[in-house]
């Protein structure tokens, strides 16, 4: 593939001489005359190197810097710069430009720089990327064969580009896959944005993800980014995308159409090419029945879903998940009696991975280092819910169990759509209509 150059030179003489040379040189150069031509060339198409002259007919080169480096931290930047401007070129390299040349610039010199200067871009983003995968080791859901095949499945979400929608209950780590796939890609090296869609609704929602232009509100007193201008060749992950208003569904099924959108109060189409990974604790399926959320746009985004299940239906995974976070809290599972360790597997988390972290953080804090921690410390658990092992478990068991009756009764008997209603895998149902006698061994 051509390197992509993107030249920000007023004199069209030497635009001219520079697309004609590097043309030759396999390069493919897109030409600007002035910043405000540079500005829309960068919401149209991607580039892998910079050649920006100093002094340009709307403003100073150098206050350009932050904006091809606010599009991307990794792309390099060549300064063309007159002999009396070598100061400002050192400024410029201060700023975050790569090399600078004087003028009249020789195109043979111009060549190596640009050679020499792509390859210590590429060997930045290598770094970026290697380090954000060494960091991606922390990341652990358990080691059961339903959460071996989420991770399988993730691994190849990671290794592709379409959307993926994570599923399950508050807590259960789907904040934490999404990163993780989005770590395991190409992207890697850019950003992952996160926007929780339940904690801003309506035209709020909308000025988060797709930014705003000065007076385009009554408190816009400046032009302020989305997170679509963020997510910009990174990955954009909407959490509780189910709590998204139709309104706004509306607005972001046009992006994910044609990937163009434009900022509130803005006539300018802009364009970003974003991953987008969703999550949320709903079942999709009843708000689509009940019109709160639109079918076309449930299209889009389920290319490939991932369904996390609570921890309460996966027990056996609860001491490795214990042994991790401990770890990752600085300490290991010798701070745990047996004891501690039974009443642990006893209860139900309700609140998931993310209570069991709060709880063993909290038990940390309040127990001296390098001693065990004090059974007193988990006493709440015995009263704050019904653990799974107690003898009224058969109550709950029949509780769970008319459930499961009735969702199933209200899908005809479809095992597949039961599951998804009750936010549990199509294997997990048929372990639990087993053990109910619903299904023949």
């Amino acid at each position: 593939m051509k390197p992509n150059v993107l030249l920000i030179e007023d004199n069209a003489a030497t635009r001219f001489g520079f697309v004609r040379y590097f043309a030759k040189d396999g390069y493919d150069v897109c030409e600007a005359s002035n910043l405000a031509e540079a500005a829309i060339a960068m919401t149209t198409r991607r580039f892998d190197i910079v050649i920006l002259d100093i002094n340009l007919p709307d403003g100073n080169g150098i206050d350009f810097i932050e904006t091809v480096k606010a599009n991307d931290p990794f792309i390099p930047i060549i300064i063309i710069t007159g002999e009396g401007d070598i100061p400002l070129a050192v400024e410029a390299m201060k700023r975050g430009a790569d090399n600078f040349l004087t003028k009249p610039v020789d195109n043979a010199a111009l060549a190596e720089f640009m050679r020499k200067t792509l390859e210590i871009g590429d060997m930045k983003q290598r770094q970026s990327s290697r380090k954000r995968l060494e960091k991606t080791d922390a990341f652990f859901i358990g080691e059961t064969s339903a959460m071996r095949e989420i991770h399988d499945l993730a691994k190849a979400a990671g290794n592709g580009d379409i959307p993926v929608l994570i599923t399950g209950e508050t807590g259960t780590g789907k904040g934490m896959l999404a990163k993780w796939i989005h770590q395991q890609g190409a992207r890697a090296a850019n950003e992952c944005v996160e926007v929780n869609c339940s904690g801003l609704r309506g035209e709020m929602l909308s000025r988060e993800i797709f930014g705003n232009v000065r007076g385009a509100f009554t408190s816009a007193d400046q032009d302020r980014k989305g997170l679509l201008d963020i997510a910009n060749r990174g990955t954009l992950f909407l959490d509780e995308i189910g709590d998204m208003g139709l309104d706004v569904q509306a607005q972001f099924l046009k992006v994910l159409e044609d990937k163009s959108y434009r900022r509130l109060g803005d006539v300018k189409l802009l364009r970003s090419d974003f991953r987008l990974i969703c999550a949320t604790h709903h079942d999709l399926d009843s708000l689509l029945n009940s019109g709160k959320f639109r079918q076309d746009l449930m299209y889009r985004i389920n290319m490939m879903t991932l369904h996390i299940p609570p921890l309460r239906e996966r027990m056996e995974d609860l001491p490795a998940l214990v042994s991790h976070l401990l770890r990752a809290l600085g300490s290991d599972i010798s701070v745990l009696s047996d004891d501690i360790m039974k009443l642990l597997c006893d209860y139900s988390w309700p609140g998931n991975i993310r209570e069991l972290k709060n709880v063993l953080e909290r038990a940390l804090l309040l127990t001296p280092r390098g001693t065990i921690i004090r059974q007193a410390l988990f006493a709440n658990l015995a009263v704050a819910r019904p653990p799974l092992q107690q003898k009224n478990r058969g109550t709950v068991q029949e509780v769970e169990e008319a459930h499961i009756r009735d969702v199933l009764e209200k899908h005809g008997g479809n095992i597949e759509l039961a599951a998804k209603n009750l936010h549990i895998s199509r294997a997990t149902l048929y372990r639990r209509l087993k053990r109910m006698n619903f299904l023949a061994d």
